[in-house]
């Protein structure tokens, strides 16, 4: 049997740890958005001509599915990091507008909420799992291996 250049891919790309964290990544960042997405019309009562909170957490669903579609797609160091970018703000802006009162920063609407209900920590486990199943995929991708150059000649150093 013949190996074509095309079937040649490294081990880690078939690891199945890292196609089932790709998988829980993306689960996560949907449960994320499916969250936000039902909670934006109530939150967008605040400022209803403006961006508001509502906008903000549909703005944050649409990444969410976005980069989830990404990682399942390609798995790629890039979509890793913009998985772990969006699970990470996300978890992060929830923990701090639930204990600092930020107030309006240009148009950002003040967003404190000194509670925790049901969905706003399901949105914020599932926001920290992405984030932790992005840093443990990025741990698995393989990194690359570069020649390095002689200075002046171009020949290559072992």
């Amino acid at each position: 049997m013949t190996t074509t250049q095309n079937d040649v891919r490294p081990r880690t790309a078939r690891h199945p740890g890292r196609l089932g964290l790709r998988g829980v990544i993306a689960v996560s960042l949907v449960v994320d958005a499916v969250v936000h997405l039902r909670l934006a019309g109530g939150y967008q009562q605040s400022a209803p001509g403006g961006i508001g909170a509502g906008n903000l957490f549909r703005l944050e669903a649409i990444f969410a599915i976005v980069v989830s579609g990404w990682v399942l797609w390609r798995g790629s160091r890039a979509s890793l990091v913009a998985a772990f970018a969006v699970g990470f703000s996300a978890a992060l802006a929830v923990v701090l507008y639930r204990y600092v009162d930020v107030p309006a920063l240009g148009p950002i609407p003040a967003m404190y909420e000194p509670v925790w209900f049901f969905e706003k920590s399901l949105s914020a486990v599932f926001e920290v799992m992405a984030a932790a199943s992005a840093v443990a995929a990025l741990a698995l991708v393989p990194g690359r291996r570069r020649a390095r150059t002689h200075r002046g000649n171009g020949h290559t150093q072992n």
